[in-house]
């Protein structure tokens, strides 16, 4: 919707900076954005990495799709539209936590390329870091425990991603793990070689 011209927003701005938070807390603030079909492991691989990070006396945030969809995106559905919007709103929540001072986890299907890339524009360098958690579409289905995939092949979901819905994996990661050929600690191993967890 476009504002009327008494309706401009400008950005206040504050006395303390995103760096002087994360100062505060030790660490370096930054997102890690997981992002695969449904059952490739995203949500496994970001509660393991908050565990390891929190253990580690780190400050961090954790986002899962599903749990957005059941709030803050409780009004969005999935046409491509929708499912940019998703990713929008996840990407400005996470800009948000990480200007103050957190390390955010996010793990959502994230479906099309060009929305992630719009998430990553959010963020400074070394601020994002993109994790395809990869599986085979017929692993992933063999691990379905909501039987989602079902429903969808059955037409009752409909424009479920792999079925009736494009994943567009991608193009340039930062890390590429395959959960099918990989342990969950192997994969969580690669994903803690990336990031800036050694600096305060």
């Amino acid at each position: 919707m476009k504002r009327e011209p008494d309706q401009i927003v400008v950005e206040s701005p504050t006395s303390i900076q995103p760096s002087d938070r994360a100062r505060i807390k030790g660490q370096r603030a930054f997102v890690v954005w997981l992002t695969g079909i449904s059952g490739a492991g995203k949500s496994t691989l970001a509660n393991m990495l908050e565990q390891h990070l929190h253990a580690q006396g780190m400050h961090t945030a954790l986002l899962d799709g599903d749990s957005l969809r059941l709030g803050l995106n409780k009004d969005l559905g999935f046409s491509d539209a929708d499912r940019c919007e998703n990713i929008r709103r996840a990407a400005e929540a996470a800009k948000l936590m990480v200007n103050a001072g957190l390390v955010v986890i996010v793990a959502t299907i994230s479906p099309i390329r060009s929305a992630r890339e719009s998430a990553r524009a959010l963020f400074g360098e070394n601020e994002f870091y993109e994790v395809f958690v990869d599986a085979p579409i017929e692993v992933a289905e063999a691990r379905d425990v909501k039987g989602l995939y079902a429903l969808a092949r059955q037409g009752t979901i409909r424009q479920f991603t792999g079925i009736g819905s494009v994943y567009e994996p991608p193009s340039n990661v930062d890390v590429h793990v395959q959960t099918a050929l990989m342990s969950k600690q192997a994969c969580i191993d690669v994903i803690l070689q990336k990031l800036p967890i050694d600096a305060g």
